[in-house]
């Protein structure tokens, strides 16, 4: 009956979204994971939760005519996907990188739809950006684009409808110009997007949530294992905020991270990557990894960032992009001693890569779920702006640590519950679709 079920929804899927394989992925994951709970309870099946799930409430594509520095006229596409808002308003990242298509939102869009359910807080699914690219563009250019396309992006989104926040290519100059954009366009002073400067509205901690949220859920599964950071070698993949501030926590509970990248290859450190120099390189200056080398003799450059996984560690920290373990890969890092993988980025290792982890014993924590403290502090913000008040960095960091505990013990608690003692990755998906579930179910058929 399971199985029925996921390939009678899986054909739908793909017939109604097709050459979205990203999307095909993360759905397949979770139906293959929720199967026999919906089995399990036939209201949920008469009601085709699942099914209403994998639709989103809305898609938007739009046009985002902008000028460049030679005035020249360039188009690119904007996008939001507004996912799910049974349990609270949309949330979820705008990302501006080539690669982005519909498929790719849709993905990003379905995982966090979970995800935020997994944090506690009261905020539903979405995902947006644009093919948009801000890598060698002016400070004019990208406020241009940014204008343009909050022009379109503000009809769909508010503080209690959706608020985005960054992603991939959008950091704090993207979200300032959309946040300046959307006040001069509504004439409000409100919390719709996130991760905005601590001058006007942002929250302490919010830069450094994902990767310390990240290591935190992390410090679980080693606790489990009745091990711990002290003295562990970590591979980070990226460079990037997820890959920085994880490295700085790593760090900080005593672990060696001896390895970083970026698109164009890898740094490879044995006595310790030197966190100040990296995020010179990568904050300030906006330069490659490889300059990394440059300053450093203990450091060795390898051009591709593939071979990342090669390097000895304990821990590995996929923090970069999708599908970036493979099978391979996987295997590599258990020749070489890794014990435990926490996903950083969104959906960084592929089906086949999750089954070689799970089945040698490697603790693994599913992006959905170990990288959830970025949209976690997100909501922190949210509550923030609607008390109009700032909590220190200290008090944020506590509840993010807390939050990243209690999604780790709804992982695990329904694991054992529904599937595998021990397997997180079927526990997220199930502990939050229960949750979203439970919630439509109260809301009746809309």
């Amino acid at each position: 009956m399971s199985q029925a079920f996921v390939e009678e929804v899986m054909q739908t899927v793909e017939a109604r979204n097709p050459g979205e394989v990203e999307f095909h992925q993360a759905a397949r994951e979770v139906a293959e994971s929720v199967a026999p709970v919906i089995d399990s309870n036939p209201d949920l099946a008469r009601m085709k939760i699942f099914e209403r799930l994998v639709e989103p409430d809305r898609q938007i594509m739009f046009r985002v005519p902008w000028t460049d520095d030679a005035g020249e006229v360039r188009i690119n596409r904007g996008f939001r996907v507004e996912f799910n808002k049974a349990i609270g308003p949309y949330k979820g990242g705008l990302r501006f990188h080539p690669s982005v298509y519909m498929g790719i939102i849709k993905f990003l869009g379905f995982e966090q739809v979970f995800k935020n359910a997994l944090t506690t807080m009261p905020i539903g699914g979405a995902k947006g950006g644009s093919d948009f690219d801000p890598k060698g563009k002016s400070d004019a250019e990208v406020m241009r684009f940014c204008q343009s396309f909050m022009s379109e992006l503000f009809r769909h989104i508010g503080p209690d409808t959706d608020v985005p926040a960054g992603d991939i290519g959008v950091g704090g100059r993207e979200i300032g110009f959309l946040f300046g954009q959307y006040a001069k366009l509504t004439n409000t002073y409100t919390g719709v997007l996130t991760g905005k400067g601590l001058e006007w509205g942002g929250s302490l901690v919010r830069n450094e949530a994902t990767g310390y949220g990240l290591t935190y859920f992390v410090s679980r599964i080693l606790q489990d294992a009745g091990k711990g950071w002290e003295g562990a070698d970590v591979v980070i993949s990226g460079s990037g905020n997820v890959a920085i501030y994880a490295c700085e926590k790593v760090q900080q509970l005593g672990g060696k991270v001896v390895a970083m990248s970026d698109s164009g290859g890898y740094v490879v450190d044995m006595e310790g990557i030197e966190l100040d120099t990296v995020k010179r390189i990568k904050e300030v200056e906006r330069g490659r990894i490889k300059q990394y080398a440059d300053e450093h003799s203990s450091a060795e450059y390898h051009e591709g960032w593939q071979g990342i996984w090669t390097v000895p560690c304990r821990v590995a920290l996929p923090s970069a992009t999708q599908n970036e373990i493979d099978e391979t890969a996987a295997k590599s890092l258990i020749a070489n001693g890794c014990i435990a993988v926490g996903e950083g980025a969104n959906m960084p290792s592929t089906p086949e890569a999750i089954k070689v982890f799970q089945e040698a014993g490697v603790g693994f924590g599913p992006a959905k779920a170990a990288n959830a403290g970025g949209v976690a502090t997100s909501a922190l913000e949210m509550a923030q702006n609607s008390m109009r008040l700032s909590w220190t960095f200290e008090e944020v960091d506590e509840r993010l640590h807390g939050i990243m505990d209690a999604i780790y013990e709804q992982c695990a608690g329904a694991a054992e519950a529904y599937a595998t003692k021990g397997d997180l990755a079927a526990g997220a998906n199930i502990a939050g679709f229960l949750k979203v579930a439970k919630a439509m179910m109260a809301q009746g058929l809309i």
